[in-house]
């Protein structure tokens, strides 16, 4: 791992040549635009179709109607409705999805066949033809399989997935969802979480490399301009500069870096005299963060703790603590006791800075089959991805004060549209060292997620927050006219 780390490092800092990140100097059609252009933007069916009337007036007439057929006495109607309230939820949004009418009449499609998009190989397949629009689950579940090709580029190709694929419940969506993603989500235990992040982020330094680029940074960066095309290292360097602003980052200042990943973040805190504590629960990333801080000249002030949040050691309190994308695996029911952990870590005086993906409250059907897909193979146990009115409202019944909130998602997209970009241009050597499957999987997760990203389906909060304090001082948040 040294030997690699080293190596990859070098090469940043030093000029030293690295084959993933020479591939990305390639241009290609993707690296030209600061966001991605919208082709086809449609409105699908969501919460405006879902009638709430219809679902509770179920919720209520079928328990009502098996103790009438039944000839159950009436007390039962209660015990049988707790029985039978999933599955009538289910069934009404099963049928929703199916014949609920869109939010916008989709009149800007292409109005093409199946089989001008995806060359379906699978004969079990081939009744998704002409204008009979193959489910998306099929579809990528599919894809990965090899059993449906792609017709063209899998950004444009989603672009118009309106026009061949159709957005609604399958039975694998369901089986996931009840034997996986609910347990998952009602548990969130030390080997759980382990287990999860250790499998995606030790999966090979190279893997991330491959998108991420040099600097590694595996979360948003920020855009400095709506129009003029920027790098990917330029909305990085941004987005480390705004931290550290944000929080008004000081020489000694003592910060808490959770989740720092590959260590971006700490080591530019560092080089700003900060003294850093770096924890990260991957194995692989916490030597690649001690490396990259000696090689940077910051070794003596980054301490690299690879743990679970969860064992940070109690005592220290720190001026500054930030966690970036982090606090989502830490899962709806522990992120309260996440909250009041960093708060008891937090200085007086101190500030937290949280950068968190979240997700639209008036959610449109096609948002739950991506958040599905991406509970399944991309990010599993990150289900701390809310609306921004929950995290608000957790933060502030911690104790915290919510000093600013910004919401990034179109930076999001522009920075996901970069790692598309540099993944493509790395096929040869991803599918050569990790397979087709893997390929294909970030392939359509970078994709999907540019537009998921710009149309607001999904997006990123930037949180500055302090202890809700009557000592603390709110006037430094006054800027000077």
């Amino acid at each position: 791992m040294a030997t690699k780390a080293n190596g990859l490092i070098n090469g940043m800092v030093n000029g030293v040549s690295n084959p993933l990140w020479n591939s990305a100097k390639t241009v290609t059609k993707h690296d030209f635009h600061q966001v991605a252009p919208t082709a086809y933007p449609t409105e699908g069916t969501g919460n405006e179709n879902f009638s709430n009337t219809y679902w509770l007036g179920g919720t209520v007439a079928v328990p009502v109607f098996i103790v009438f057929i039944l000839g159950l006495p009436f007390s039962a109607v209660f015990f049988i409705g707790l029985i039978t309230a999933v599955p009538v939820f289910a069934a009404c949004n099963i049928i929703h999805a199916i014949v609920g009418a869109p939010k916008r009449p989709q009149t800007n499609l292409p109005g093409k066949k199946v089989e001008d998009y995806l060359e379906i190989k699978d004969a079990a397949l081939k009744q998704f033809s002409g204008k009979n629009k193959i489910p998306i689950v099929h579809f990528f579940e599919n894809y990965f399989d090899e059993k449906i090709d792609i017709k063209g580029d899998m950004l444009d190709l989603l672009e118009a997935r309106y026009d061949w694929a159709k957005f609604t419940w399958t039975v694998e969506q369901a089986k996931f969802f009840f034997t996986q993603w609910i347990p998952e989500t009602l548990w969130h235990s030390r080997k759980q979480d382990e287990d999860q992040v250790r499998d995606h982020y030790d999966r090979g330094d190279d893997f991330y490399e491959a998108f991420l680029g040099p600097m590694m940074i595996y979360t948003s960066g920020v855009m400095t301009s709506p129009n003029k095309r920027e790098t990917l290292e330029e909305l990085q360097q941004t987005k480390l500069n705004l931290v550290c602003e944000k929080i008004n980052l000081k020489p000694n200042d003592r910060h808490l870096d959770i989740g720092c990943g590959w260590g971006t973040l700490s080591c530019h805190s560092a080089k700003q005299g900060a003294n850093v504590t770096a924890v990260t629960l991957g194995k692989n990333q916490a030597g690649y963060v001690r490396q990259r801080a000696e090689n940077s000249g910051v070794g003596e002030k980054v301490n690299v703790l690879c743990m679970d949040y969860r064992d940070i050691p109690k005592g220290e309190r720190f001026d500054k603590i930030t966690c970036l994308e982090m606090a989502e695996h830490v899962g709806i029911i522990r992120f309260q006791t996440f909250l009041l952990q960093v708060r008891e870590m937090l200085a007086d005086d101190g500030l937290f800075f949280m950068q968190i993906a979240g997700l639209r409250r008036a959610w449109q059907y096609e948002d739950f089959m991506w958040g599905l897909f991406m509970a399944k193979y991309v990010f599993p146990g990150a289900d701390a991805s809310c609306p921004l009115y929950w995290v608000i409202e957790q933060m502030e019944r911690a104790g915290f004060e919510v000093q600013s909130s910004e919401t990034l998602g179109v930076h999001y997209s522009a920075t996901i549209y970069r790692w598309y970009s540099n993944w493509m241009k790395n096929k040869d050597y991803i599918v050569g060292k990790y397979g087709v499957r893997w390929f294909r999987t970030w392939e359509f997760f970078l994709a999907y997620s540019t537009i998921i990203a710009r149309q607001g389906s999904a997006t990123v909060y930037q949180i500055v927050a302090h202890k809700n304090l009557n000592s603390f001082d709110r006037t430094q948040f006054v800027k000077a006219q």
